[in-house]
């Protein structure tokens, strides 16, 4: 019985390879050639399309849904009960924080006028000349605003995937805190780099269509960073740490998967064949990688699991995220498929490593995200972008080199700068909570609340009840006696 799944998974393989090898010399142009220029005539003066701007407008709202609800129900879902709300609080407030700081500084450092291929400047500070009109260099034909709040969306998005590393033991206030920084010394430069005009992976040629490096790698090796300064959550390898509602975690994963479409197909920008392209291929890789998961994981386990199959459907829209705009459609198939297998592989790495990265996202994200890089340099092609480049297959090597230079890059970038932050903030502020607060639950612990008014126990899953003995209800009782009288 379990030798066929693993059949289903070595045919599946072989399937997508070979219509990925008859792609790269089947695939004809999306357009017909252009005919020979006519004589050069002045570039009119950018303009507001209203469809371009209706389209973008809807991709950064979902965008917006993809951190809250979608990631909050996601990771909320994945732990334990006495933590749900905390956790659905750091992607909440990260919405909050980050809209702010990018209004405030975090655009103009990041798309802001060149200062030497490293930072944007701060002439666009509080949204400074950032209007109505169009800004040609970015996007002409919908407001200069509305690609700030594009790409806000993102900005918000990406801390909040680092926080899935270490959920359940952070302090809220060092929390706070510790998203400022690293948006502010990360996210900012890294997205100057690869977007922003000037930025010295740009002129490198580095392909990333809508953040494979910026938003996941980045996210992926600064959770890596953070587990490993923070710790392990007590009790880890000792006592069974479950999901608490895996239907929230399938919710969560669903709204990400809608959501997508903003992330990938709304960086076209605008409602173009670009953008009808990206959401195939967005489509495409996330349901490979789906089914590559679940078949793995089937052939290794004996069973398939609702919470593998939804992990690999996000696995593949992470990998597909730099790509979606560069490789083919069947090519997205191969990349989604691998990126479920190498996603679940990896996920089960940290096993026999030890690291405690509670919520996969340095399995999921830092190496489907690396996956997905190179990837974007071995099946890119000009047939699909004019504005992108050819790759590996396409008769280009050199751009995987670009490509692994960007990942490169970028994890010294998030692993040094995340380090660097977490050491200055753990001698100032601390970065955990005590043993009593995380034995309690941060729910109560840091926010005087529980999720479920009925029902269940803050320690069920040690079997216990907040009437029982011990140091686990010894907490509890502790936790609660802070809390405020109502």
């Amino acid at each position: 019985m379990r030798a066929l799944p693993l059949t289903v998974v070595l045919l599946l393989i072989a399937a997508v390879a070979l219509v990925a090898v008859g792609d790269v010399w089947a695939q004809a142009p999306v357009s017909p050639p252009a005919a020979a220029a006519p004589a050069a005539s002045p570039a009119p003066a950018p303009k507001v399309d209203s469809g371009d701007t209706a389209w973008l407008l809807m991709s950064s709202a979902l965008v917006l849904l993809m951190t809250a609800p979608g990631l909050a129900l996601f990771y909320g879902g994945m732990v334990r009960q006495k933590n749900a709300l905390g956790t659905l609080m750091h992607s909440f407030i990260i919405l909050a924080l980050i809209s702010v700081q990018w209004v405030l500084w975090g655009y103009s450092l990041a798309f802001g006028p060149d200062k030497g291929g490293i930072i944007g400047g701060l002439e666009w500070v509080g949204l400074r000349g950032v209007g109505a009109a169009p800004n040609p260099t970015y996007a002409a034909t919908v407001p200069h605003q509305a690609f700030m709040l594009f790409q806000m969306m993102f900005a918000v998005i990406t801390p909040a995937l680092i926080t899935g590393a270490f959920a359940e033991r952070k302090k809220f206030s060092t929390f706070i805190v510790f998203v400022l920084a690293w948006a502010t010394l990360v996210y900012d430069p890294l997205a100057h780099w690869v977007w922003g005009d000037g930025g010295w992976l740009k002129r490198l040629g580095a392909l990333d269509f809508a953040g494979g490096t910026v938003v996941h790698i980045s996210s992926g090796v600064s959770a890596l960073a953070a587990v490993l300064v923070i710790g392990k959550r007590r009790g880890f390898g000792q006592h069974p740490m479950p999901p608490h509602n895996l239907p929230l975690t399938v919710m969560g994963a669903s709204l990400l998967w809608f959501g997508w479409f903003g992330f990938n197909a709304g960086s076209a920008l605008g409602a173009n064949a670009l953008a009808a392209h990206a959401f195939t291929t967005t489509n495409t890789a996330a349901a490979a990688a789906a089914l590559g998961w679940m078949l793995t994981e089937w052939s290794s386990r004996g069973k398939p699991t609702v919470l593998g199959a939804a992990s690999g459907a996000v696995a593949g829209l992470v990998a597909v995220t730099p790509a979606a705009g560069f490789v083919t459609p069947m090519a997205a198939l191969v990349i989604g498929a691998l990126a479920g297998i190498l996603c679940y592989s990896a996920c089960n790495l940290k096993t026999k490593l030890g690291y405690d990265d509670s919520l996969d996202v340095v399995g999921v994200h830092g190496v489907g995200g690396t996956w997905g890089a190179i990837a974007t340099g071995i099946f890119a092609t000009k047939a699909v972008n004019a504005d992108g480049a050819n790759g590996l297959l396409h008769g280009d090597p050199g751009q995987v080199w670009k490509q692994i230079v960007a990942v490169a890059a970028t994890i010294v970038l998030g692993f040094v700068m995340t380090v660097v932050i977490l050491k200055v903030l753990d001698a100032i502020m601390g970065l955990r909570v005590n043993e009593d607060d995380e034995m309690a639950g941060l729910d109560l612990s840091q926010h005087s609340e529980t999720a479920y008014a009925l029902g269940g126990s803050t320690y069920g899953e040690y079997g216990m009840s907040g009437g029982g003995s011990g140091p686990f209800s010894e907490a509890m009782r502790a936790a609660q006696a802070k809390r405020p009288a109502s």
